[in-house]
C-alpha cells in the first residue's frame, strides 16, 4: 500500500505501532486511577496482562506497516524493513518484561500502575529514536525513551542502591543528552539540515563536502551515543545503574535501551555519514576494542552475579560496535540478528538470577547457584543455554551472531577487531562457564534454600528464551536473511552488496 508522509492521514498510518502503544500506555493510566480507592492501595493484578495485550496490539500494527511503500518525499520516520525488525526486539524486550517481572513486582511490593505505563511509553521512545530520519526528532525519542528508566531504575524507594543507581544514570545520562544535542546544532551548523539524507548530500561523495562543524559533530555524536550504549570509557554509569535497578528493570536496560541505541547510532552514522567513513572509522575500531577487552576483564573478578551481566552487558556493546565499525549492509545485518538472540539471552538469564536471588535479590552471590542444576532442572538446563549463548557456544545464537559480525569485519578488512573479538570472547568463556560449573558440579552450602517455584509467566518466558535462542543457533537462516534484506532496505542498496561506504 503506497502511503505519502506529506499527507496526516497517511503520516499517522505509519506511526500506528508508536499511536496504540501511547494510547494503550494512557488508557493503563487512567484505568489504574480510577481503579484504586486510595494512592497507598495497590494496583490490580490485571495490569501485567493488559500491558502485556497493549504490547500484542502493538504487534499487530507493526506487522500490518510493513505492507507499507513510501512514495513521495521522504518525512522524518522511516518506512523501511530496518524500523520494522527492530520495532518487533523492542516489543520482544517489553513483552519478556511483563512475563519476567509477575512475581518479583508482588514480593517486592512494587504492583504500581505506573511501573508498566513508563515502560510502554519507555518503548515508544525506542521505537521513534531508532525509526527517526531526522535528528531533532531522534533527540525527542531519545528523551522519552530515556526519562522513563531514569524514574524506573529507583522506582523502589524502599533501596538505597536503587536510588544511587538512579541519581548516576539521571545526571550522566542528561550530560550524554547534552554532547548529543551539541552535535546536532552543528551538524545542522554545517549542513543546513538536521535531516540524516540531506547531510549526506551535503557532505557529498568521499566528504569533499564536509566542513568541520560536521566533522566535530560527528565525533560528539559518537560521544552520544557512546554513553547510550555503554562503551567504556562512557560506561561509568552501567554497573551501579544496573545493580541498583530492581532485577527486571535491568533486564529491559541491557536488552531494549541498548538495542535502541544501537540501531540510531547505525542509521546515523550509515545513512548521515557514509561518507565520513574514513574519519568515524578510528572511533569505532578503538571504542570497540577497549570496550571488549575492559568489560570482560572486569567481569572476571566479579563476585556478584548481577553486577557480572552488567559488565557482561558492557561487553556485548564492544561486539556490537564492531557490527558499527564494519559499515556495510552485512554489519548492519550482524547488528539486527544478534539483537534478537541478544534480548532473548539477556532476558531469560536476568529471569533465572531473579528466581535465585529470591524476595529482596538478597542471593545475588554464586553460591547460590550451587547445585542449581539439581535441585531445579528446568532452571539450571535454561540457565546453561543462556550463559553458552552469551559466552558465544557453537549451536547457540549467539554462536551464529558472533560469526556473522566477524565475517563483516573480515570483509571490510578489519581483521585486528575480529581477533580481539575472538579473545574476548575466549575470556568470557570463563566468567560465564564458572556459574555453570557452580550449578552441575557444586554441592549447595548450608545458606542455599532452594528457589521457590516458577510462575507460570516466568515459565512460558524462560523456555521461550531457551527455544528461541537454540533455533537461531541451529536454523539461522530465515532470520538472517530477513536481517540482511532489512539492512539492505534502510540503505536503499541492493541486499547482496555488502559495502556500501566509498
Amino acid at each position: 500500500m503506497p502511503v505519502d508522509l506529506s499527507s496526516p492521514a497517511d503520516y499517522a498510518l505509519v506511526m500506528l505501532p508508536e499511536i496504540v502503544l501511547s494510547a494503550w500506555a494512557m488508557f493503563i493510566l487512567l484505568l489504574d486511577v480510577f481503579q484504586k480507592g486510595s494512592r497507598s492501595e495497590p494496583s490490580s493484578s490485571s495490569m501485567p496482562w493488559l500491558t502485556l495485550g497493549g504490547v500484542v496490539l502493538a504487534v499487530i500494527a507493526n506487522a500490518w506497516i510493513a505492507g507499507l511503500q513510501e512514495t513521495g518525499p521522504a518525512g522524518m520516520i522511516a518506512v523501511d524493513g530496518f524500523r520494522i525488525f527492530v520495532n518487533f526486539v523492542f516489543l520482544l524486550a517489553a513483552g519478556m518484561f511483563v512475563l519476567i517481572s509477575t512475581r518479583y513486582i508482588d514480593e517486592e511490593n512494587l504492583r504500581l500502575g505506573e511501573l508498566y505505563v513508563l515502560i510502554l511509553f519507555a518503548t515508544v521512545g525506542m521505537m521513534v529514536f531508532a525509526g527517526a530520519r531526522d535528528l531533532m526528532v531522534m533527540f525527542i525519542g531519545l528523551e522519552l525513551m530515556s526519562l522513563p528508566i531514569y524514574v524506573l531504575t529507583g522506582i523502589n524507594r524502599r533501596d538505597r542502591r536503587g536510588a544511587e543507581g538512579a541519581l548516576k544514570y539521571f545526571l550522566l545520562g542528561a550530560f550524554s543528552s547534552a554532547f548529543f544535542l551539541f552535535g546536532i546544532a552543528l551538524a545542522y551548523g554545517g549542513a543546513g539540515s538536521t535531516n540524516l539524507q540531506e547531510i549526506a548530500l551535503a557532505i557529498g561523495v568521499d566528504g569533499i563536502g564536509a566542513s568541520t562543524l560536521l566533522v566535530v559533530a560527528t565525533a560528539l555524536l559518537a560521544v552520544g551515543f557512546g554513553f547510550k550504549v555503554a562503551a567504556v570509557p562512557f560506561h561509568m554509569w552501567t554497573p551501579d545503574a544496573y545493580e541498583g535497578a530492581p532485577a527486571p528493570v535491568t533486564a529491559f536496560m541491557a536488552a531494549g535501551i541498548k538495542a535502541a541505541a544501537f540501531a540510531g547510532f547505525i542509521r546515523v552514522f550509515f545513512t548521515a555519514f557514509p561518507d565520513l567513513y574514513g574519519t568515524w572509522d578510528a572511533i569505532a575500531i578503538w571504542l570497540a576494542i577497549i570496550t571488549m577487552a575492559s568489560a570482560n576483564l572486569i567481569a572476571l573478578v566479579q563476585g556478584n552475579v548481577k553486577r557480572m551481566l552488567a559488565y557482561s552487558s558492557i561487553a556485548h556493546a564492544g561486539y556490537l560496535l564492531v557490527a558499527l565499525a564494519a559499515a556495510s549492509v552485512l554489519g548492519a545485518a550482524s547488528f539486527l540478528f544478534y539483537s534478537v538472540t541478544y534480548t532473548l539471552m539477556t532476558m531469560g538469564a536476568f529471569g533465572v538470577m531473579m528466581v535465585v536471588a529470591q524476595r529482596g535479590e538478597e542471593r545475588l552471590d554464586l553460591d547460590a547457584y550451587s547445585g542449581l542444576a539439581w535441585r531445579r532442572p528446568l532452571l539450571g538446563v535454561v540457565m546453561t543455554i543462556f550463559l553458552l549463548s552469551l559466552a558465544g557456544f557453537p549451536f547457540t545464537g549467539g554462536f551464529i551472531g558472533k560469526v556473522f559480525i566477524l565475517r563483516a569485519a573480515v570483509e571490510r578488512g578489519l581483521v585486528l577487531l575480529a581477533v580481539v573479538l575472538v579473545m574476548a570472547s575466549l575470556i568470557s568463556y570463563f566468567y560465564y562457564l564458572r556459574v555453570a560449573w557452580y550449578m552441575w558440579f557444586r554441592e549447595p552450602d548450608e545458606r542455599t534454600s532452594d528457589p521457590p517455584a516458577l510462575a507460570p509467566g516466568m515459565m512460558v518466558a524462560l523456555v521461550f528464551a531457551a527455544v528461541g535462542v537454540v533455533l537461531l543457533g541451529v536454523l539461522p537462516g530465515a532470520l538472517l536473511e530477513l536481517a540482511e534484506r532489512s539492512a539492505a532496505g534502510m540503505l536503499q542498496i541492493p541486499a547482496g552488496l555488502t559495502r556500501f561506504v566509498p
